[in-house]
Parts: C-alpha cells; sequence; structure tokens
C-alpha cells in the first residue's frame, strides 16, 4: 500500500540530501539513503531510497519534475497489478511525498520513495574489476539474473496499461539484500494509454534501438533489444560501447563469434564456463542475437524469452558429477522454471519448442534437484 510520507521527516532522514547519502543518479534524479525512525518499533530503523528530481534551473528542473511524476505513476501502478505475483521483480514502490510550500512549482518538491536496494547494480557488479572473485558472477547466477530481467520485462509488456520502460540497461538493474535483480528508473517509461504517439525517441546509445528513430517507431521490440544487448553484457563483461576496443559495439563484436559458434570467445575469460553451463550459456547468446536483430519481426516477445530461459536449464544436468556450485545454485530456479511452465499451459502459446516433451523433462527436472537438494540437507 502506497503512504504519503512527511516531507521534513525524509529531509531528516538523508541529513537534508547531503552528498554522503547520494547513491545514485537516474536518468531525470538523484537518489539517497534514508535513515527513518520506525515509530511502530521502538528505537528501530528503516532503511529505504529517496528520489528526487535534478535541479539545474527552472527549465530542466520542470522536466525532471514531469519524469518524476511519471515514474511515480508508472510504478504505483505496476505494483497495483501485481500484488500477488510472486516473480515481480521491479523495485518496490512505497510512496511519495510533498512539501506544499510556496514554491513556484508543487512538483519540484516531490519526492519518490522506494526499497533501498543495498547491493548496487548490475553495472558495479559486472565492471568492477574486484567483482570477478565474488559467487554473484559464477555462470549460475548470471542465468538467474537473465531470468530475473526477463520476469520484469514480462511484467511490464504484460501489464493493463501495457508499459514500455525504453531504459532497460546495467545501472537500471540493481540487487536487493538477497541479490535478486529488480528493473528500477521508469521516468522515461510510455504506458499504452499514454499519447504513446507522441512520445519522442528516448534511452541511452548502446542499449537503444538503432530502428527507434522516431514516435511511430516505439514498441515492446525496443524493450527486447536492450534486454539483447544486457545479456550479451552479462556473459561477456564488455560494455555496450566501449571506445578501447575494436570494434566498439558489443553487438559488432559478439554477432560475428555467435554466427560462427565461437561462444567461449564471446563468454567473460576471467571465470571458467564449467561443462554442465556450456547448453544454458550458448541458448542465453542465440536468445540474445535475436533480441538485437535490426529486423524487428525476428526479435523474439517477451514471452518466448521466457520459454527459452526455461530451456536453460534442460541440458545442464546430464553429468552425474555432483558439482558444488550446480547443487547450491539449482533450487533458485525451482519456482522459476514452474512458473514458465504454468504461463505456457495458461497461454497455449504458439512457440517454437516442442511443448509437451519439454515441459515434462523441465518437471523431471525439478523433481530431481528437489529430491537432491532433500539427500544434501540431511
Amino acid at each position: 500500500m502506497a503512504e504519503n510520507f512527511d516531507y521534513e521527516e525524509l529531509v531528516k532522514a538523508t541529513e537534508s540530501f547531503s552528498q554522503s547519502r547520494l547513491i545514485g543518479k537516474g536518468s531525470h534524479g538523484s537518489v539517497y539513503k534514508a535513515i527513518l525512525e520506525d515509530h511502530q518499533t521502538d528505537g528501530d530503523h528503516k532503511i529505504l531510497a529517496i528520489k528526487r528530481a535534478s535541479t539545474n534551473g527552472f527549465e530542466v528542473l520542470q522536466d525532471n519534475s514531469k519524469k518524476l511524476n511519471n515514474e511515480i505513476r508508472v510504478l504505483s501502478s505496476l505494483q497495483e497489478s501485481n500484488k500477488r505475483n510472486p516473480n515481480y521483480c521491479v523495485v518496490n514502490f512505497h510512496g511519495t511525498s510533498c512539501r506544499n510550500s510556496g514554491s513556484v512549482d508543487g512538483n519540484s518538491n516531490k519526492l519518490l520513495v522506494m526499497e533501498f536496494m543495498p547491493n548496487g547494480s548490475l553495472y558495479d557488479l559486472l565492471h568492477n574489476a574486484a567483482a570477478a572473485t565474488t559467487p554473484q558472477l559464477g555462470w549460475p547466477n548470471r542465468v538467474k539474473i537473465a531470468m530475473q530481467i526477463s520476469r520484469a520485462i514480462q511484467c511490464l509488456h504484460e501489464n493493463d496499461p501495457m508499459i514500455i520502460h525504453r531504459d532497460i540497461k546495467s545501472t537500471n538493474i540493481l540487487f536487493d539484500s538477497k541479490w535478486d535483480a529488480k528493473l528500477a528508473d521508469f521516468g522515461l517509461a510510455v504506458s499504452e494509454s499514454d499519447e504513446s504517439s507522441m512520445v519522442q525517441p528516448a534511452g541511452t546509445i548502446g542499449y537503444l534501438d538503432p530502428g527507434y528513430t522516431n514516435p511511430s517507431k516505439l514498441s515492446k521490440k525496443v524493450d527486447v533489444f536492450s534486454y539483447g544487448v544486457v545479456l550479451l553484457e552479462i556473459i561477456s563483461c564488455r560494455k555496450p560501447i566501449d571506445a578501447a576496443r575494436d570494434p566498439a559495439s558489443i553487438i559488432d563484436w559478439a554477432l560475428p563469434l555467435i554466427k560462427e559458434e565461437k561462444l567461449r570467445q564471446v563468454c567473460d575469460s576471467r571465470v571458467g564456463l564449467p561443462t554442465f553451463m556450456e547448453g544454458a550459456i550458448k541458448q542465453m547468446l542465440h536468445v540474445a542475437a535475436r533480441c538485437v536483430s535490426s529486423e524487428e519481426e525476428n526479435r523474439p516477445g517477451i514471452g518466448e524469452i521466457l520459454m527459452g530461459c526455461s530451456c536453460f536449464f534442460v541440458d545442464h544436468h546430464h553429468h552425474h558429477h555432483h558439482h558444488v556450485e550446480r547443487v547450491r545454485s539449482i533450487p533458485l530456479w525451482i519456482m522459476s522454471l514452474w512458473g514458465s511452465t504454468k504461463i505456457r499451459q495458461k497461454k497455449g502459446a504458439n512457440n517454437k519448442f516442442p511443448c509437451s516433451q519439454k515441459k515434462m523433462m523441465i518437471l523431471r527436472e525439478i523433481l530431481a534437484v528437489i529430491e537432491l537438494k532433500k539427500l544434501l540437507s540431511h
């Protein structure tokens, strides 16, 4: 339930928006860590994230305030639609606050309150040299992150009204305390109910669909393109545009290698790729290549991507050696696999995978993992 927070309390909780509390900057605002006193539990504190519109001259402020209002509208609508969705991979919206002082534009004093994501962004994880040794960059975990992002996009694209994010990139994918990935920064998001035919193209170079050149070209496939770039980034740990490399574009570099099946050359060489993960990563790379196709009609929809994701797990488990990382990481997927199977049943979708055979294989894998987990816990 969205709350109306006391403005002065939030100012105090962020130490008057102190630089030491600044945790990030989005497309239109700055995000601060807020430590609030929890009135319900004596002496306890609640940690939240507060976003306010970036101020840099009146016109910029007005534009950023519009984007902040847009983000508030989109997040509250999404959260309302997904109250009972266990696969809701979008940053949680807690409420707003507004100072109704004598300002020229009340919006400039509006604040967005959301959950605090303590483990930074996917960009930080992938491009921080020290992170290469962290378990979060293990291959099963990369597949988990890819799945969670696709679930977040599904929440948007299957929402009523449908929402297009328009700025999917690694800096907008944040990690909570359990290292679950969630999509954030909805300032550029457009919903079907908006005058979307009038909205000018926007996004981030490197992730932005080059075909999205005018308002009429806006579609869900714009997000699918950006998701494909993020997949390549997750697998290779290479930035979407890197002037120090040739070619500078991750797409121009990766696509020929994927086409020639030189898949290991695309993979992050700092972390060894175990043989049981090869099938999954190969599938992910082929999905990524389709997502970034310059022909929009060749890009899969999010439903098909999710089906592809559930098939990532079908071929890992042929090897019967009990690899520790494998045993620990697979149970995280049980609900996701089950969810994918239920979605497919529900939609009877015309997807490109032989349905009943794959479904049975997936269910067998789930049961095998549960049994294995039981054995190991004794």
